[in-house]
């Protein structure tokens, strides 16, 4: 049989992704300030697109309106002071000059010139950082220009707890070109400073270090940092006590003492950027029903320019290029596609709003309690789109509602069983659980298993394992370390 090559046509159809939908799908997943600085880009970069005037300013005739209104005014208001000069001239006005000035409030630049006032940017309060702090009073310390370069090295190894991290001491006296020793006694000067336990190497050290300076005489509780720390965290009191030798209140008052102490000596000198939510919609009580409603203050209503869809229509003269003109229908293709491309994400948040607000309305009616289970599917089929539509939908934007602000993705949770009724979403059954511990006895505190047996006295099904990962999620401590002997 011989074997040979030819040509055979085929049809068949293939998705493929223009230029166009790849924008469209970016616009879906754009956070709300994100959308603004793309639109406010694209109108740098499209002559064709303009930003559409707000249709509550005033025309030229109502303007021409206002102005005759405003001269009438006037002129009734010269009238007035005319009418009640004779009035005027019998006020003391040494008098009102006076008890208006004792009035005033007064401040700390009275009598000083413009140009002798304080700028602006000196009137504004400034957060301190730890690093600054530390520097702040390395100025003020007594050493020498090479002591002085070796501090600076431990301070600019400090992490934002106030630990030395990074390098070690022999590293550093390498770096300085000095003796370890000279090094180890510039780290216990720094250790002196404020806050007390910075510079320190581990929790050990900067506990030691709290202690020498404010406790010096507890021996107890000396000996619980250097030697029984982990005992101290699994709160194994009585088994310090036997191996110490002594009663079992004496290690409870060391524990006291240590309690006291802060871990973390860098703590609120590092603080977090602030993070400013901005809500793409707002949900809101209309009467028995709920309205999402979009938040569009600050993005720029687009539109196209009127000059270039002209110079579009305008006839070219002979023998002139139509280099102009393809560049404008270029331009203008793209202008409305973006213009629709947003209109269609606008709308899209809307609908997938209002089939969240459907699904959820006992939550919102009475609070996360109620909160359902419920995942994209549904709300795809709701709305008749695709899953992958939906999850680029609610990521990255939040929603204001009568109970807070969320993100999208919040509303979505997995289902928890629950005997003999509905199901429970996730995000409910971890507020049942962070009630139950903040109602227990801090003596006994409740272990995940006793957790897992209340839960089911409420016909809630759920593993014991699945009560420490939500524990874990929400930040509460296990029970042995939740436990208060004292």
């Amino acid at each position: 049989m011989a074997m040979h090559q030819q040509l055979i046509p085929k049809m068949s159809q293939q998705l493929r992704m223009t230029p166009q939908l790849q924008q469209a799908i970016k616009l879906l997943q754009l956070s709300r300030m994100d959308l603004i600085n793309l639109v406010q880009q694209e109108m740098v970069e499209n002559p064709v697109l303009e930003e559409m005037q707000d249709p509550y300013i005033a025309s030229d005739e109502r303007e021409q309106e206002r102005k005759k209104e405003s001269a009438d005014t006037e002129e009734s208001g010269v009238a007035e002071v005319e009418a009640n000069a004779n009035d005027m001239d019998k006020i003391d006005w040494e008098d009102y000059i006076q008890s208006v000035s004792s009035s005033m409030p007064s401040n700390d630049y009275k009598g000083l010139s413009s140009s002798e006032l304080p700028g602006v940017e000196e009137t504004l309060s400034t957060s301190t950082s730890l690093v600054d702090h530390m520097l702040e009073q390395l100025r003020m310390a007594d050493m020498d220009e090479e002591d002085k370069y070796i501090a600076l090295l431990v301070i600019g190894n400090l992490d934002e707890a106030g630990y030395m991290r990074g390098q070690t001491l022999e590293e550093m006296a390498e770096a300085a070109e000095a003796p370890l020793e000279r090094v180890e006694t510039v780290l216990d000067v720094l250790q002196t400073f404020d806050p007390l336990g910075v510079c320190a190497r581990d929790l050990r050290e900067c506990l030691l270090i709290q202690l020498e300076r404010l406790h010096p005489n507890e021996d107890i509780a000396y000996k619980l940092v250097e030697d029984h720390i982990p005992d101290l965290e699994r709160k194994s009191y009585s088994k310090i006590a036997r191996t110490l030798g002594v009663d079992v209140e004496d290690i409870y008052d060391g524990a006291r003492l240590i309690a006291a102490l802060e871990p973390r000596p860098g703590r609120g000198w590092e603080l977090p950027e602030p993070r400013y939510i901005t809500p793409d919609i707002y949900i809101r009580l209309s009467g028995v029903d709920y309205v999402a409603v979009l938040n569009e203050d600050g993005l720029p209503k687009l539109k196209i320019s009127g000059y270039y869809k002209r110079e579009l229509q305008r006839k070219r003269a002979d023998g002139e290029k139509d280099e102009v003109k393809d560049y404008i229908q270029d331009k203008l293709r793209g202008a409305a596609w973006l213009i629709r491309s947003i209109h269609q994400r606008q709308s899209t948040i809307v609908k997938v709003t209002e089939s969240i607000t459907k699904f959820q309305r006992d939550f919102f009616d009475y609070g996360v309690e109620h909160l359902k289970p419920l995942v994209l599917r549904d709300v795809a089929e709701d709305i008749g789109m695709h899953e992958s539509t939906v999850s680029r939908v609610t990521s990255n934007k939040y929603v204001h509602t009568p109970r807070g602000i969320f993100e999208l993705k919040y509303f979505f949770n997995s289902s928890i069983t629950r005997h003999g009724g509905h199901d429970m979403a996730s995000e409910a059954v971890k507020a049942k659980i962070r009630d139950l511990i903040s109602d227990e006895n801090i003596k006994k505190p409740l272990s995940d298993s006793k957790i897992v047996k209340l839960l089911a006295e409420e016909n809630i099904d759920i593993a014991r394992r699945t009560v420490a990962k939500y524990r874990e999620m929400m930040g509460i401590l296990s029970s042995a370390k939740r436990k208060q002997l004292f």
